[in-house]
């Protein structure tokens, strides 16, 4: 069979298709006959060899996106890796972690593997626009993690902040789905997102980590000459503020540093005649190591 001719209009039809580099698009083409398809699933395979090639890179770059339905019933959270942070501002990277939080909040997968075989709304699975991206961007990349939240009674809200390096998911019980409690949702994980609380509340603490601070605190305060007899007296009052900052109901509220969390949060109660609570929340910061 002769040579295929391989067009400008062909290479551009399947950059089109792609989003792959020009002379990728030719060498595929080249590879391929001519076949757009056959091309295609050529790419594909380089995106998987990009991969495998890659793999002992460090990926330490990229988004945390955060996806809620419309209403505010389901909700997902995702860190999506790559190796440099011009590719993680990328329409392309930025586009491929959109697709992942919307197929997560839809469809529910219960681990990073089974992500990976969800479809798309681009009728493609997570899997093949990874390796479409891969061919594009030609770095490692990778769904580090993802969280789902589901409430019956309540509101799933969520928030993103410094370029989406932080994001936060959130859910809550005992609000309606209108906008007023949408703002409500927003400003606990906003708070969530600046504070970085352990846990909703001081009943959560760990024990173990409780008796590490008091002697942390019982130290410190007999390294400071304080009476052996109010030593533990002391360790006490800095145990409250420790819970002030790694509660979240006990933090100062960001938006009014006259009121703690709790107060906000039964506020919300008040105006809605209904029992508020932070049932549970995910907060992502990206690289970190994971829990």
């Amino acid at each position: 069979m002769a040579d295929m001719v391989i067009t400008s209009a062909l290479i551009k039809q399947l950059r089109d298709k792609t989003g792959a580099g020009m002379m990728d698009c030719k060498r595929a083409l080249e590879a391929a006959d001519g076949d757009i398809d056959a091309a295609i699933e050529h790419l594909r395979k380089k995106g998987a060899s990009i991969a495998q090639k890659r793999a002992d890179r460090v990926a330490k770059e990229g988004v945390i996106i955060t996806c809620v339905s419309e209403s505010a019933k389901t909700g997902a959270i995702v860190e999506i890796n790559c190796e440099t942070d011009f590719v993680a501002r990328s329409e392309d990277f930025l586009g491929f972690a959109n697709a992942v939080a919307v197929a997560v909040q839809e469809k529910r997968p219960t681990d990073v593997g089974a992500g990976n075989v969800l479809i798309t709304s681009t009728g493609k699975s997570v899997a093949d626009l990874q390796n479409d991206l891969l061919a594009r961007v030609g770095e490692k990349v990778e769904v580090r993690r993802f969280a789902f939240f589901e409430t019956s009674d309540g509101l799933i809200s969520s928030y993103t902040h410094l370029g989406n390096k932080i994001g936060v998911l959130v859910d809550l019980s005992g609000l309606a789905f209108d906008d007023v409690n949408a703002k409500v949702g927003r400003d606990l994980a906003m708070q969530i997102a600046a504070m970085n609380p352990l846990v909703i509340s001081r009943e959560q603490v760990d024990k173990n980590l409780i008796e590490r601070e008091m002697e942390i605190y019982r130290t410190q305060a007999r390294n400071e000459g304080k009476p052996t007899q109010i030593v533990d007296k002391i360790a006490t009052g800095r145990l409250e503020k420790f819970y002030q900052e790694v509660c979240l109901l006990e933090q100062t509220f960001i938006k009014d540093s006259g009121m703690t969390v709790k107060d906000y949060v039964r506020e919300a109660g008040v105006r809605t005649g209904q029992t508020v609570s932070v049932n549970r929340f995910h907060r992502f910061y990206l690289g970190e190591e994971a829990q």
